[in-house]
């Protein structure tokens, strides 16, 4: 299927918006994250790891969600103890 054939599909036009937004909200949180401690960027990338590991095993956002608490605790407590 050639990739004119492909923009004319139905779904095109979404998956196109969807991944725009995806890269506007990367580059959104990327540029949010430029001034943080280092206590905050390891509390924000446990409750990343928390979030997706939690959302994964449960497969459920109420998983995700409490992934993301216990991963950005865990975090935190392991940036304290590098000190």
């Amino acid at each position: 299927m050639s990739s004119l054939a492909m923009t004319s599909l139905p779904g095109a036009s979404y998956w196109r918006l969807t991944l725009l937004s995806v890269a506007a909200a990367a580059t959104l949180a990327l540029a949010g994250c430029a001034g943080m401690s280092a206590r905050e960027t390891s509390t924000v990338v446990g409750a990343t790891a928390g979030a997706v590991v939690g959302g994964v095993v449960t497969g459920t956002t109420a998983g995700a969600a409490v992934g993301a608490a216990a991963g950005g605790v865990v975090g935190n407590e392991i940036s304290k103890k590098r000190r």
